[in-house]
């Protein structure tokens, strides 16, 4: 753990059922190189921020506990209806210790994030005394991913998901990771202002962006250098990519 994260804490969301693999196992538990997905995450943060780590579990949680347990010393909260990001957010809030000042969130998906980028996202966080900052990449192909809007001056004032983003704004090709550094105290009150109203009835994490600038709290953001780092797993196909970057190292 890096001593001067002292009081910083990672969220770890990895209660989804994961319904396009198409199987009846939790997505975080599908094997990437003979171990379970969720494992490359929780171990990457522990390099990071030690045992200040909460994993949210929800789909098949028993199992989801035990094998994180096995790899780490961590936290979990349960989340009983899987209701968006936000919502799982919100239910890992009540187990962070009392000294965290800020929470950097993470997705149990997305295994191949690096200890380096979560330094230089903490950094990005720290140094411009931002309220949230953002990581974010850009792609050639950003259809399906949150779009990252900026006004006029290049500063980030909320994230559009593909299923709500116009025409104008599904060009955009900077996209959201949504991977996050938030300041405590914001993220407990922009919380409870989170609504359902979009296209997939869902708390979206996201509109914490949204929130910030209307309450002109400052917003930041890191782009990624390697995209591969923030690919997800969605589908088994997606899963056999990640396998052939692994290889590939």
């Amino acid at each position: 753990m890096n001593a001067k994260y002292n009081n910083i804490a990672a969220i770890v969301l990895a209660a989804g059922k994961g319904t396009r693999m198409k199987s009846s196992k939790a997505k975080v538990l599908h094997l990437l190189a003979g171990r379970p997905i969720i494992l490359y995450v929780v171990e990457t943060a522990a390099k990071v921020f030690g045992s200040d780590i909460v994993v949210v579990i929800g789909n098949q949680a028993d199992a989801v506990r035990r094998h994180v347990s096995k790899s780490a010393k961590v936290f979990f909260a349960y989340q009983e209806n899987q209701l968006g990001t936000g919502h799982a957010v919100q239910c890992a809030l009540p187990s962070l210790p009392h000294h965290i000042e800020n929470v950097v969130i993470l997705c149990g998906d997305v295994p191949l994030i690096t200890d380096q980028t979560l330094t230089s996202l903490v950094n990005t966080h720290l140094n411009g005394r931002y309220t949230v900052t953002l990581l974010g990449v850009n792609l050639e192909d950003p259809r399906g991913y949150g779009r990252v809007v900026t006004d006029s001056k290049g500063k980030v004032v909320r994230i559009v998901e593909d299923a709500d983003a116009t025409d104008l704004e599904k060009r955009i090709s900077t996209i959201n990771s949504g991977i996050y550094c938030v300041r405590r105290f914001f993220l407990e009150k922009a919380i409870t202002r989170l609504k359902s109203d979009n296209a997939q009835n869902e708390i979206y994490l996201t509109d914490i962006i949204e929130i910030a600038t209307q309450l002109e709290e400052p917003v930041g953001m890191m782009l990624a250098e390697k995209y591969t780092e923030l690919l997800g797993v969605n589908t088994l196909e997606e899963l056999k990519q990640l396998e052939a970057l692994l290889n590939d190292k």
